[in-house]
C-alpha cells in the first residue's frame, strides 16, 4: 500500500509473502494455497493508505492517540479489499482485518481469541512481528536474533498461536535466508 512512500515498505511486503508461504507449507498447507497466501499477504497493510503521513512516517514512537489512528489500518484494509472479486482479494481482506489479533484476545480490531482468529491472520501476525523486530526503522535499530527469538517465545500462547510459532521457529533457517535476501 505505502510501497511508494518508502523503499523499506516494498521490501517488507516481499519478506512477508515469503515468510507466510513458508510457514503455511510447514503447517501442512498445499503448495497452491501457500502461493495464494504469499500474494494475499502482500496486501496485509493496504489500509495504511488511509493513515495520515504524519502518523505513518513518524520517525519516533507513536503516542496513544497516534497508535489509535494507526490501528485503524486493519479495518480500513478490510473495507478496501472485502468488496473485491475472487478468492485472493477475499483472503487478503481477512488478513488485513485479523493480522493484529492476538491469541489471548488482547489484539485488535475485533478482540478475537485463539482459533477464532483465522489461521491466515495468525500466520501473518508471527511473520509481521518477526519482520518488525528484525529490520532497522527510523525510530529503532534491528534487534539481535536472540532478543527477537526470546520475544517471540514469550508471546507464545498470549500473542501467538503456540503451534504456529513452534513451526516458525523450526523453519528459522529459511526465514533468515529470506530476510537476508530482501533486506537492503
Amino acid at each position: 500500500a505505502s510501497v511508494f512512500k518508502d523503499s523499506e515498505t516494498g521490501d517488507h511486503i516481499w519478506r512477508m509473502g515469503e515468510y507466510c508461504a513458508s510457514l503455511a507449507l510447514a503447517a501442512g498447507w498445499s503448495a497452491e494455497d501457500a502461493k495464494e497466501l504469499r500474494y494475499a499477504a502482500f496486501m496485509h497493510d493496504i489500509g495504511k493508505l488511509g493513515i495520515p503521513d504524519a502518523v505513518l512516517l513518524k520517525p519516533s514512537a507513536l503516542s496513544e492517540e497516534e497508535f489509535q489512528i494507526m490501528s485503524a489500518h486493519s479495518a480500513i484494509g478490510f473495507d478496501i479489499l472485502s468488496n473485491g472479486k475472487g478468492h485472493l482479494l477475499k483472503l487478503a481482506a481477512v488478513i488485513a482485518l485479523t493480522h493484529h489479533e492476538k491469541w489471548d484476545g488482547s489484539g485488535y480490531p475485533l478482540g478475537l481469541v485463539g482459533t477464532e482468529i483465522p489461521e491466515v491472520g495468525r500466520i501473518v501476525a508471527i511473520a509481521d512481528v518477526f519482520d518488525a523486530l528484525s529490520i532497522k526503522r527510523p525510530y529503532k535499530e534491528p534487534w539481535s536474533l536472540d532478543r527477537i527469538l526470546s520475544t517471540l517465545k514469550q508471546g507464545s500462547g498470549s500473542h501467538f498461536d503456540p503451534r504456529l510459532l513452534d513451526l516458525f521457529l523450526a523453519i528459522l533457517p529459511k526465514v533468515l535466508e529470506t530476510r537476508d535476501r530482501f533486506y537492503r
